[in-house]
């Protein structure tokens, strides 16, 4: 029983919904429905994806965050997705998990970046205690200096969504898609992805821990009742466009043309 429930606060409820290998595409667009559709609190789960994808913010510019003559010779998919953010590429050893709320669902939160971020940091402060020095720094989840997760938000008229790409493990040699971004928090220090990152699984003892202490946390602030995807998908088919899009072939062509035409 959580000390919320001890004290007979009644809850609000949020919808579980649990994910495997899910493409990181998909994931997005069922958020974006979700937030803009849905009247519902969710926690969105999403153990891995299914290829190795690079995830830019709604206003990246590829020419400036990735590598694109290696990224076009080895086909790596790019998304832009619809929340802000910097650039990453995830793959079966990411795991993610989001949070689309009401406005009023947490007492006391104003709905602006950075109360949103000091909240979803406390709650990890808990679900991570005990594994290793956390930090939430500028806007990434760390383990002392080290990032292993990356943030991005979204907040409309009356709600919000927070999303987090964990590294649980990841592969050096896909780092070398990324350029090191011109913007970047301080503590970062102009260290090079290799130096910069670390890996969940050097410090959780296992996936299901962190996840199933993630949704024990998220029972102080919530009744959280499980939810079927096959719920979901049954449901009408939604006529909002997706404005999470996946980026042509031409697209990245053309933005790698761009970018030796303006090389000195």
């Amino acid at each position: 029983m959580t000390l919320a429930q001890a004290r007979n606060v009644v809850l609000p409820c949020m919808k579980l919904l649990r994910m495997s290998a899910v493409p990181i595409l998909e994931q997005l667009h069922l958020e974006e429905r979700l937030l803009r559709t849905s009247v519902d609190n969710w926690c969105i789960v999403n153990d891995r994806t299914n290829r190795p994808t690079i995830v830019m913010g709604v206003s990246g510019r590829p020419s400036e965050l990735i590598e694109l003559k290696s990224v076009l010779r080895d086909q790596i998919p790019v998304i832009k997705r619809f929340t802000g953010g910097g650039t990453v590429i995830v793959d079966d050893g990411t795991v993610f998990i989001s949070f689309i709320c009401n406005k009023n669902a947490i007492s006391g939160l104003q709905p602006y970046p950075h109360p949103i971020m000091s909240w979803t940091g406390q709650l990890y402060s808990e679900v991570l205690r005990g594994f290793g020095d956390f930090h939430l720094r500028e806007n990434d989840y760390a383990f002392n200096s080290h990032k292993f997760g990356g943030n991005a938000q979204s907040i409309i008229k009356e709600r919000w969504i927070h999303h987090t790409s964990f590294l649980w493990d990841y592969d050096i040699k896909n780092m070398e898609y990324l350029k090191l971004p011109t913007r970047a928090p301080k503590y970062r220090s102009a260290r090079p992805h290799v130096d910069f990152l670390c890996r969940m699984k050097e410090y959780v003892p296992s996936k299901s821990t962190f996840i199933e202490r993630t949704i024990k946390s998220l029972g102080s602030y919530f009744l959280v009742k499980p939810f079927d995807l096959d719920d979901i998908t049954t449901e009408p088919p939604c006529t909002l466009p997706h404005s999470t899009k996946l980026l042509s072939r031409q697209e990245l062509e053309d933005a790698y043309s761009s970018q030796c035409e303006n090389l000195p």
